[in-house]
């Protein structure tokens, strides 16, 4: 964290509005970025990183400067969205199915823009496979670019524990992605 930036966070720990705008307008792309990525849904990502940034103003006071306020922010936002995941899901149970008909968004003679969906369909489905935080460590680690060390203090794990989630993670990813590395 740079020397300009611990100034802002402390002026924002101390109540001030407009030095937590100016943490909002620094790290909302990065937040949303994350979000997005972990449930692959724009409005809840924007929900999401709403939430977070409510709830880091209300904690401003117990943040510690031992950490970059980015990794808090992280941590922050990874934990709003497994909150809500978690929701969703418990509430998914008592839906029904959309019927088959509606499904069909994309033109059959279009193979390119087939095989594009395609693939993004099955990183979406393969992304929902992994348990909630094998998908925040992977997400952490190979699109945030975080170090293990920093996950693990963003996710509360261990080391090897952080290690574990980000290999099967990867592990499963390849699994489920192989028949598209055939064709």
């Amino acid at each position: 964290m740079t020397r300009s930036e611990q100034e802002i966070v402390k002026k924002a720990a101390a109540g001030d509005r407009v030095a937590f705008r100016e943490l909002v307008l620094e790290h909302s792309h990065a937040m949303f970025r994350l979000a997005w990525r972990l449930t692959c849904d724009e409005r809840l990502a924007e929900d999401i990183v709403q939430e977070a940034f409510i709830k880091a103003w209300r904690n401003m006071g117990d943040f510690r400067m031992q950490s970059s306020f980015r990794s808090w922010l992280h941590r922050i936002t990874v934990n709003t969205a497994m909150d809500q995941l978690k929701m969703l899901s418990r509430r998914k149970q008592f839906e029904t199915a959309a019927p088959d008909w509606l499904d069909s968004h994309h033109a059959a003679d279009d193979l390119k823009h087939d095989l594009q969906i395609d693939v993004q369909d099955r990183t979406r489905a393969a992304m929902r496979n992994l348990s909630d935080t094998e998908r925040a460590a992977l997400m952490l680690r190979h699109f945030e670019g975080h170090s293990i060390q920093e996950i693990a203090q963003i996710l509360d794990l261990t080391t090897n524990a952080c290690k574990q989630a980000v290999f099967r993670a990867v592990k499963k990813m390849r699994v489920e992605l192989q028949p598209l590395v055939a064709t």
